[in-house]
């Protein structure tokens, strides 16, 4: 694959004027939501009527990220509610097949995250359930933390294996993208990159999101010639 897609992160976003703050991104693939329960992770953001309710606003479709436990019992009704992506953790999932084939058959492309330090390994055989594998690139729960280089191996297994199956399968990548390591994630085989304060850090947030698409899209054409 070789399209690159910038999708920022509403986490470090101004909740007070999120409505505006959607339109300063409005250039983006789609907006990332981070969805945490205080359970799954140590953190609480949205619950599904707010998501709702920013959908209902944004210029750009919603790819939900769900860090939350009892994904089998809460991940369809993010679906229903019409978002384009809804993804959720393989660590807080009983049944992650039935629950990736339930969201496709609701409408909405399926994720499915790993955090670092998740093998990807038991998870290629259900690749063909999946539109993207979420490969986190820091520990899930906080913004603003540093690029993980030790999961790019991982991310390179991924490809590989993706690649092998012939398998339209996306692969993004969540947690310290910026300029610098998009370009790393891009290389070792990543297309889709979560970006929070590389986006809404910057002055003009629009002009960040042109920056980074470049810079990974500059990458993901030399590694396909």
């Amino acid at each position: 694959m070789t399209q690159c897609c910038i999708n920022p992160s509403i986490l470090s976003a101004d909740f007070v004027n999120l409505e505006a703050e959607l339109q300063r991104i409005s250039n983006a693939d789609a907006v990332h939501v981070d969805v945490m329960d205080n359970h799954f992770v140590p953190n609480l953001t949205l619950g599904l009527p707010v998501v709702q309710r920013i959908q209902a606003v944004s210029p750009v479709p919603l790819d939900a990220h769900l860090m939350i436990a009892d994904a089998d019992r809460w991940a369809p009704g993010f679906a229903d509610a019409g978002l384009a992506s809804v993804t959720f953790h393989a660590e807080a999932a009983i049944a992650p097949i039935k629950l990736a084939r339930e969201l496709r058959a609701r409408g909405a492309k399926a994720g499915m995250a790993l955090r670092p330090g998740t093998p990807v390994e038991p998870y290629l055989d259900m690749l063909s359930e999946l539109d993207m594998l979420l490969i986190m690139t820091v520990e899930p729960g906080f913004g603003g933390q540093a690029f993980l280089d030790v999961t790019l191996p991982k991310i390179r297994r991924a490809r590989k294996a993706i690649d092998g199956s012939g398998i339209g399968v996306a692969i993004q990548v969540d947690g310290g993208i910026t300029e610098d390591t998009i370009t790393r994630a891009a290389e070792a085989g990543a297309n889709v990159f979560v970006a929070g304060s590389a986006v809404y850090g910057a002055e003009d947030p629009a002009a960040a999101i042109d920056r980074l698409r470049e810079a990974g899209s500059q990458k993901l054409r030399s590694a396909a010639e």
